[in-house]
């Protein structure tokens, strides 16, 4: 017995990433289902088996707060991968370039000149109300005008197939590790049909970001000093610091490491002595970076960091105060924003935005609570939300109470219809499951953009919530070459009449 595509029923009102609505492989999906539908059950079975044994024994994991401590859990992995053809990617990824782009020159100009402002774009009070405008950056001019080196966009596909940005992270982003781990299991698992499929490669991530950093060294030297700064062991993330530390050749240090001189440059301490350090690629939050600047009380960073920053005696990824973009409201703006830098039309649409601070906005959202998403201008994770036609009254009383409270701090959006993909429900069963995607996108020197990104999915049915930390899974998103593959079968067909007329 093998998977069951026939009994794989897409849910007619979502687009799904693998079937059309008749129930046939989209045309950059036909060979995996041709390849998995091969297989028997004993087959899949074996499969997902040693995917969870590969996850175990790469130490692939993440942690969860609860109250009672911190819980370190197996990444949750589904071996259904999604696939985009490479066509769409390209015009994809050439709307991410566009975007960063775009957010890393209107950072810049916030903290000179804020012509955007002047000219009516924004408004000011949006501003002067962020969270995550830092007046300490004010002036500073990071190498090439870049704030945001790296950047995770978040993108959903609606009913209509098209992609469009959720929001856009720009702080300190996570889950590339998980993209590449993702890929290094498939090839375990399914490793054949990497040979007859020609899927872009997503391996060369660290070597991007290793030249990236090493672009923003203030010092001209061969090999600038770049290290991975990180929390510690306790954080969330800490396996991704450790495996991008390992993977580009560079130090993990915790702030304790590293100290500012009186030369103000930054140092790193080893059993040699001190060694200055040029580029840090800092996992901690603005808040934490430097005691003599933000909290007085921060054991995580370093203090006079800040000092040796604004000197241009160290470069940091991401730069502080780069979350000013990161705002939910502003978000609401990026479509102006590429049309005010740039004088160009978005390649990639934002989703439809509610501004609650706007009276006539606010009043259609209070209307409107059963039917919208509402989120806080700052929070991550899925934290703070509410998702409209699965909450309480009660639930939508409280928001109700906490908008007008505040209508800066929130914005709504239509629930979208997220695009489905099938994921592997119990050995051969197949059910739809909601999806994003989470490219990453670099900036220094230049752009670069993963092809792909990490394909984050709500394991449990009917639920829109994909964060790991809230019960999401993950899937390999593969960006498939049609064109090639198409060339390949032609080439091979006719290699075949070759040898056919060659026997007669």
């Amino acid at each position: 017995m093998s998977i069951e595509w026939k009994e794989y029923t897409p849910e007619g009102e979502f687009y799904d990433e693998l079937f059309s609505s008749a129930g046939n492989p989209r045309q950059p999906a036909k060979r995996l289902v041709n390849y998995l539908s091969s297989l028997s059950e004993d087959d899949i079975i074996s499969r997902k088996i040693a995917a969870d044994a590969t996850i175990k024994e790469m130490g692939v994991s993440f942690t969860v707060y609860t109250e009672g401590g911190n819980i370190d859990r197996a990444w949750p992995f589904d071996i259904v991968p999604r696939v985009i053809s490479r066509s769409q990617w390209d015009k994809t990824a050439a709307g991410l370039k566009q975007r960063l782009t775009a957010l890393n020159m209107f950072i810049d100009d916030l903290y000179h000149d804020q012509k955007i402002i002047r000219d009516g774009i924004i408004p000011e009070f949006v501003l002067k109300q962020s969270k995550n405008y830092r007046k300490e950056c004010e002036g500073v001019r990071p190498r090439f005008g870049v704030w945001a080196h790296v950047c995770g966009t978040d993108l959903v596909r609606d009913k209509d197939g098209q992609f469009y940005v959720l929001e856009d992270n720009l702080r300190v982003p996570s889950g590339v590790s998980y993209m590449l781990e993702n890929r290094s299991i498939m090839k375990r698992v399914i490793p054949e049909v990497f040979e007859k499929v020609n899927i872009a490669p997503v391996g060369d991530y660290p070597e991007h970001l290793f030249e990236t950093l090493s672009s923003l060294s203030p010092r001209r030297v061969s090999k600038p000093v770049i290290v991975v700064m990180t929390p510690g062991i306790y954080n969330s993330a800490y396996f991704e610091h450790a495996f991008l530390a390992q993977r580009m050749g560079a130090e993990l240090i915790e702030g304790s490491d590293l100290v500012v001189g009186d030369d103000d440059c930054v140092y790193m301490k080893t059993i040699a002595g001190l060694e200055r350090v040029d580029v840090i690629y800092r996992r901690i939050d603005d808040l934490f970076l430097d005691p003599e600047v933000f909290d007085s009380e921060s054991v995580l960073g370093v203090a006079g960091l800040m000092r040796a920053w604004r000197a241009g005696n160290v470069a940091l990824a991401n730069a502080p105060g780069a979350g000013v973009a990161d705002d939910k409201v502003v978000y609401a703006f990026v479509p102006q924003i590429i049309k005010y830098y740039l004088g160009e039309e978005p390649l990639i649409p934002n989703v439809e935005t509610f501004l609650c601070y706007d009276d006539k906005q606010r009043e259609y959202v209070l209307a409107n609570l059963d039917k919208l998403v509402v989120k806080p201008a700052n929070e991550s994770g899925g934290y703070g939300m509410l998702i409209g036609p699965h909450s309480t009254k009660k639930e939508r009383e409280t928001f109700a109470e906490l908008i007008k409270a505040n209508p800066r701090n929130y914005i709504a959006q239509p629930t979208l219809a997220l695009s489905t993909a099938p994921a592997l429900i119990s050995k051969n069963k197949l059910e739809p499951r909601h999806l994003d995607l989470r490219p990453f996108i670099l900036q220094g020197r230049d752009t670069y953009v993963t092809t792909g990104g990490l394909t984050r999915v709500a394991m449990k049915k009917g639920s829109l919530v994909v964060n790991s930390s809230q019960g999401g899974g993950s899937k390999d998103t593969w960006i498939v070459d049609n064109l090639t593959q198409k060339q390949s079968q032609s080439q091979s067909q006719g290699s075949s009449d070759k040898t056919s007329k060659a026997g007669e």
